[in-house]
This record gives C-alpha cells, structure tokens and sequence, in this order.
C-alpha cells in the first residue's frame, strides 16, 4: 500500500515517554505478575517472573538523545549493530547508498528520523518473518518504507524490517508531515533491522560491526545536492 501527497504539515514526536506506550499491554500484567510470584510464590519462580518483567520494561525504554551536527548530518534511525555499508539499486531512488542495521532483543526499538523532511509516501509490502541478516529477509519480510523529501529536494528511504521475532512495525508519522532529524516516530517489536537509502554523494560514517545509538550515533554525511 502506497500513500502519498504534497500537504506538509508539523510531525509531533511521539513516542516521548520514558517507556513506549506501546509496551504497556506486555509490561503491566508482567509486572503484576512479578510482584504477585514475590509476594507468593517460591523464590526462584519470583526470580524468574521478575527477570521477565525487567527484561520487557527495558525491551521498551525509550531514552532522550542529544541529536548531532547539522542538517546534512545523518544520524542512526534506530539502536544496533550496522549490518552493511554497500550501494545498492533502489527501484524508485536508482543508486543509493545503504546502510543497514541490526536490532537485537536487548536494543532499544524506537525509531527515529535520520534526517529532517517530508514524508511523502509510506509503502507496506512483504508477508514473510526470516531472520534480519537473512539476504532474502531485506526483501520479503513484513516491512514498512518510509520515503521523506529533503528541504533540497532530494529523497531518503527509511525501511522498518520486521525479523524472526518482530511482528508488528508501528509508525506513527503520516504522509504530508514534516519530521525534525533524530524525532521519535515509531517502533518494530521485539528484535528487527532497519536500513536507510541515502542519495549519491553520501558519505558514510560507520562500517558493518560497528555498534550505533539512534538519534545520537553518525552513520553519514550527505553531499552536495546536484
């Protein structure tokens, strides 16, 4: 499903709470779990209720970044592990640099915009749930495409990749909305990729392995626009 169109509009940065809203169906009834297993239950069974509960609230957390540099600066759209730095060919941009990245389940998953724009499209495809890392998995997973139009003209995609685990991507901006760089705009549940493509004439900033901070980490540069 494809949306687009040219009403611009201010995207307010959501979610914002030190823990994501979303989370709250999965943490509530553990955490009431966990204190009913400690007020009752034998130790080691309280012990495990209350490492369940911690691990969700922490699955969830959803810190305030300090946003780096300035607007040709690309900052990460999510926490993880870069999974590649390669260019690629995109079907609507052409060539575009790539960067990927991993989130584990002990990441945390909000998103957030690498750069300020417009959204100008969101775009839903693929039914299958493979492992992040897996080639076929960047194509054919659930995922969902957010492209954004820069204040110059030019175009980003930001691609939430559900994994083996996620099954659910939540995005809570919509077409025609302005989103400042490093804003909190939605979040993939629980362990997933996401990858940006950045226009010729990027530069990047981090190599596969290397570990990245949303909104806070730099994984490029951009470069001139033509």
């Amino acid at each position: 499903m494809t949306r687009s169109t040219t009403e611009n509009r201010a995207f307010r940065e959501r979610p914002t709470a030190p823990i994501a809203p979303e989370g709250w169906p999965f943490v509530a009834p553990l955490v009431a779990a966990a204190a009913a297993a400690i007020a009752w239950a034998p130790a080691w069974l309280a012990v495990v209720a209350a490492a369940l509960a911690l691990f969700v609230v922490a699955f969830f957390r959803n810190p305030a970044r300090r946003v780096p540099g300035d607007e040709r600066t690309v900052v990460a759209p999510a926490d993880g592990r870069v999974l590649c730095v390669d260019e690629i060919e995109d079907a609507a941009l052409g060539k575009v640099l790539r960067i990927g990245i991993f989130l584990s389940v002990f990441d945390v998953h909000v998103n957030r915009a690498p750069l300020a724009g417009r959204v100008v499209s969101l775009e839903r495809s693929g039914s299958l749930y493979l492992a992040a890392w897996n080639p076929r998995g960047e194509r054919e997973n659930v995922q969902l495409a957010m492209t954004m139009e820069l204040a110059d003209g030019r175009r980003i995609v930001v691609k939430q990749i559900t994994g083996l685990i996620a099954r659910r991507i939540v995005c809570h901006a919509q077409v025609g909305e302005w989103i400042e760089r490093g804003a909190r705009y939605g979040l993939i549940r629980f362990g997933s990729r996401t990858d940006v493509l950045l226009p010729p004439g990027a530069s990047p900033r981090v190599a596969p392995g290397d570990k990245v901070r949303g909104g806070a980490a730099v994984i490029a540069t951009l470069g001139d626009a033509a």
